[in-house]
């Protein structure tokens, strides 16, 4: 080679790419930051040094990996993953070359601060989600989410990067035998198992990361691989003490059945609500609230899905609350959410684990026989290379329909149309649910289901023939209008995946108006581009000393929304 391994400074890759400082390093490689001296910008290059020290046949395992990392990303058109530009040979190894991600790992940022507060823990968690749900609905699970491979950027955007033990749909397996891959001590209870893996694992992982990030330490990770392992599948952690509103939300998603974990929209709900400092309901259907005896404990038989407790005393497991968006002439998007659990589901806990004391809010663990971790752990195949390389023998299998979307026209699966609120059949073809008493009126083109001349507003808009790339663009365009409003305050502007279409966007703002219904008002609006590029926008406004029942209503209306030609069920 041209440079030493330790600087790499001025090597010239492709006669294009100059190397600069190493920015990162890792079991299977390292990063170094880089000059593209064609379109004269910054990018990262990853460099697989492991493809230097390993046998003829386990280095085309790691050429073909690398390969593999490059076409999963290639795949996913999401602004929060990270974007593959290049994949080149020299030194007869590969290198990848990446979008330039200029700010820390959440790792490094978790260490540099000991902990990320709830709120942006939340926000963090919200950009990951939307960027796995985006690989998902790509054929395309991660399996590595883990805090090292969430990148904070310095203005404030979240992307996820290393595929390169991902998954792909229709792929053939490059692993072998028996052999485990990623970090360990984020990976889900049924990949530790030997089971084949499914969206809800990198929710898994999504959880652990989460975990990790509040409270300063990984919930599993013990002192040799296989504790970790038994860990992971038979041993539930601390409560997270320290994760706020956002306790509930990693409780759901660290269930250890993955049937039993919430959904992408689900979860989406739950951490906009942590978001936004409320303890999220919704999690309270994914999380025991019921303290048994012993001899029912005794009765049941021994699982390693049994759920983490909630303590009683603990008034985040029990509140609900959620976000919200733009206003009149503003668009935005927010996810769909789901259906309500089914009134009084819980489970158990175990004995002394949620009774309100405070010795109940520390290490709850699993009464499981030794026989029970021997079997999981020696049923198995052997457990190799666990730190840092790809899952082998598991295909990743087609994505499960996105839950919770009411897509097929279904007022609910759990009971019809809500209290106190009836469907419209709008003649523009759409149709939605209202709160009882409101009225349809038109201003100019827009339509609005109103209950007092627009003080309160559902406001529908339809374009067949949007002016812009993507919804979020289009928003960022008419932000520069409501800007001029009063006191003007942003609350989030993002990109999501709404009824399952990767082009939605969420707006939420307040402002203060001072002509028509004058005071503090708040809105939110949720934007998305249906399968023929028709763009609508789904949008609620209200004053703000009304805004929380008000956002709890745009939910329903997002939830039972049907745009035109939508199928409905008999």
């Amino acid at each position: 080679m041209e440079h030493s391994e330790s600087t790499g400074t001025g090597l010239l890759l492709a006669g294009r790419y100059r190397l600069g400082e190493s920015i990162g390093r890792g079991g299977m490689g390292k990063v170094w930051r880089a000059h593209d001296e064609v379109l004269h910008r910054v990018v990262a290059v990853k460099e697989l040094t492991a493809g230097r020290f390993v046998a003829e046949a386990d280095r085309l395992v790691l050429h073909a990996r690398t390969q593999k990392e490059a076409r999963a990303a290639a795949r996913i058109t999401h602004p929060g993953v990270v974007t593959v530009h290049d994949v080149l040979e020299h030194d007869d190894r590969p290198w990848i070359v990446m979008q330039y991600v200029d700010g820390p790992s959440l790792a490094d940022a978790a260490k540099e601060a000991g902990t990320i507060a709830p709120r942006e823990a939340a926000r963090i968690g919200l950009h990951v989600l939307g960027a796995l749900r985006a690989a998902h609905a790509a054929g395309v699970l991660h399996r590595d989410v883990k805090p090292g491979n969430v990148l904070l950027a310095r203005d404030g955007r979240v992307l996820i990067t290393d595929f390169g033990i991902a998954a792909i749909e229709g792929d053939s397996s490059i692993t072998r035998t028996g052999e485990l891959v990623g970090s360990i001590d984020y990976l889900a209870p049924e990949r530790v198992r030997g089971g084949a893996p499914g969206p809800a694992a990198d929710l898994w992982s999504l959880g652990a990361t989460l975990y990790s990030a509040v409270e300063g330490t990984s919930p599993f990770r013990r002192g040799s691989p296989i504790s970790t392992m038994q860990a992971v599948v038979t041993e539930e952690p601390p409560y997270p003490e320290k994760a706020g509103a956002l306790a509930p939300v990693i409780v759901a998603l660290l269930r250890k059945d993955p049937e039993q974990r919430p959904g992408s929209d689900e979860a989406e709900r739950m951490l906009l609500d942590a978001m936004e400092g409320r303890a999220p309901q919704a999690a309270q259907a994914f999380v025991p609230t019921q303290r048994v005896g012993a001899e029912e404990l005794a009765a049941a038989a021994p699982s390693a899905t049994t759920p983490l407790p909630v303590p009683h005393d603990d008034p985040s497991a029990i509140q609900a609350g959620g976000p919200a968006s733009p206003e009149p002439t503003e668009r935005a998007h927010a996810s769909a959410t789901p259906a309500p659990a089914p009134a009084g589901a819980t489970v158990p806990g175990l004995p002394g684990g949620g009774g309100g004391s405070a010795g109940g809010r520390g290490r709850w663990r699993l009464a499981l026989l030794a026989a029970v971790v021997a079997g999981l752990l020696a049923g198995g195949a052997v457990f190799a290379a666990m730190t840092q390389m790809g899952d082998k023998g598991d295909k990743g299998g087609a994505t499960p329909p996105t839950q919770g979307t009411a897509k097929d026209g279904k007022d609910s699966a759990k009971g019809g149309v809500p209290a106190g609120w009836h469907r419209v059949e709008d003649p523009e073809g759409f149709s939605l649910l209202v709160p009882d008493g409101w009225k349809r009126q038109m201003d100019g083109d827009q339509i609005d289901y109103t209950p007092d001349d627009g003080r309160h507003r559902i406001r529908i808009s339809i374009d067949p023939s949007p002016d812009f790339e993507n919804p979020y663009v289009h928003m960022l365009d008419l932000e520069k209008t409501v800007q001029k409003r009063a006191e003007y305050q942003r609350v989030r502007l993002t990109q999501n995946t709404f009824r399952d279409q990767v082009n939605s966007c969420v707006w939420e703002f307040t402002w203060i108006e001072k002509q028509t219904f004058p005071g503090p008002r708040h809105a939110i609006d949720q934007v998305y581009y249906g399968d023929d590029g028709t763009e609508y926008a789904l949008y609620m406004a209200s004053p703000e000393d009304s805004w929380e029942r008000t956002r709890e209503q745009f939910d329903v209306v997002k939830k039972y929304w049907r745009a035109p030609g939508d199928a409905v069920s008999p």
